[in-house]
Parts: structure tokens; C-alpha cells; sequence
């Protein structure tokens, strides 16, 4: 097992109240924390999906998966996740307003996905994400955010925290949409996957190793990018 799968789509196509039965007590503690139930809706979803995701790739069934997290400063409970039963399989999850995508394979893995914001341009994202060399060439929130889920992978890669995301400078990659679908690129020894939604999502995948985006039956995930 050499490559990365992704898995990704809107929420009401993944998630299920049954769910739930595969989530553990902490996951289910969280879910119940949420205001909103789209919040926890989309919650649920991306843990049911970042179990599916390793699931479809390594064989082991989704429902023999415990999803842990493990912060290096306060604990067990949050932080970079991992799978009880497959503890080296790198895995990674995102939701944003009814949308969630997951990564999982070999090495350390980071996806995040965030609707870009119409509106005026962002200038508090800008200054707290954008390194001097950047900030010349981002005209617009689609290019700041194209950024910031590429920065926000690094972080839950577990190789960047959010005081570095200004002295972190990507401005090597390109920021133009680069065509409908999918686009992959490499930076300093990485794989980037990256697709941005017909609904404004934008979505960022680093890997060691290169990623596939896989379709989930019945999903409209390629229609949408």
C-alpha cells in the first residue's frame, strides 16, 4: 500500500443516524456538544467517512474501526486522529457546512476543506495567514483560501501549528483555479490534491505519497467539482 485514497461529499449523502453505533463514547460526547444540528450532522459524517476511507483502502471492516485523537500537550480527546487497530495509517478529516471529505494512507496525511466567503476580501485571514511573499499575489478570497486549506492540511499533518502559517510560504504554487476537476501538484517532497466544489468549497489534500479522490456509491461528488 503505497497510494492515499480521499473520499468526500456533501453531508446528507453520508451521513446516517446509525452512524452514530460506530462512533466511540467520546466522539458521540462531542457530537452532543454541538448547537446546530447541520454542526453535528456534519460531525458524525466526517467520522463515519474517515473510517470508510480507511476501511475501502486497508480491508478491515469500517465497523471494527476506533477512531482516537491524541494531543501531544493536553492529551487523549482531540488532536491529530488516528485508528486503534491500524495506528501507522495515516488519517485526516474535514467538514465545513455540509460538506466533509477524509484521507487516509501510508505516511502523514492532512485534508481541509472550507467554503471560500463571498464578500469583501478577507484582510483578518490574509493577516493571519499570508506570508510576505504571498500577500502580493492573493487579489481575492479565492486565492486566500486556496492558501489556508493548504495550510490547514500542514497543521493537521502535524508538521506546521497556526503561529507558523505566516513564515510558511507556498507561493511556488499556484493559486489560479486550474480548470474544472481535480488538480495535483508537489511541493518540497509532497503530494497536493486539490478540487474546489461547484457549492465554494475548496479543498486540500497533503500526502507523502500521491492521493485519489474515490467515488462513493450513489455520490455526486465528481458532478460537483
Amino acid at each position: 500500500m503505497r497510494d492515499c485514497l480521499v473520499l468526500a461529499g456533501p453531508t446528507d449523502e453520508i451521513y446516517s443516524p446509525a452512524a452514530l453505533d460506530l462512533l466511540t463514547d467520546v466522539e458521540r460526547e462531542r457530537a452532543a456538544r454541538f448547537l446546530h444540528e447541520s454542526h453535528r450532522r456534519d460531525f458524525v459524517a466526517a467520522h463515519l467517512l474517515v473510517r470508510r476511507c480507511a476501511a475501502r483502502l486497508t480491508g478491515v471492516p469500517e465497523d471494527r474501526l476506533t477512531l482516537l485523537q491524541h494531543c501531544d500537550r493536553c492529551g487523549p480527546g482531540h488532536g491529530r486522529p488516528y485508528l486503534a487497530e491500524i495506528p501507522k495509517l495515516g488519517v485526516s478529516l474535514s467538514h465545513t457546512g455540509g460538506y466533509v471529505c477524509a484521507a487516509a494512507g501510508p505516511g502523514r496525511v492532512g485534508v481541509d476543506a472550507e467554503r471560500v466567503p463571498g464578500g469583501p476580501f478577507e484582510e483578518a485571514i490574509a493577516a493571519q495567514a499570508l506570508a510576505p511573499a504571498e500577500r502580493p499575489l492573493v487579489t481575492d478570497n479565492e486565492a486566500l483560501i486556496r492558501l489556508w486549506v493548504r495550510k490547514e492540511a500542514l497543521i493537521k499533518r502535524g508538521e506546521l501549528a497556526m503561529e507558523g502559517l505566516r513564515s510558511t510560504d507556498l507561493s511556488a504554487l499556484p493559486l489560479d483555479g486550474g480548470g474544472d476537476g481535480q488538480r495535483h501538484l508537489e511541493w518540497e517532497g509532497r503530494h497536493l490534491l486539490e478540487w474546489r466544489t461547484a457549492s465554494d468549497v475548496a479543498v486540500s489534500v497533503v500526502t507523502d505519497h500521491p492521493a485519489t479522490l474515490g467515488r462513493l456509491p450513489g455520490s455526486r461528488v465528481e458532478e460537483d467539482l
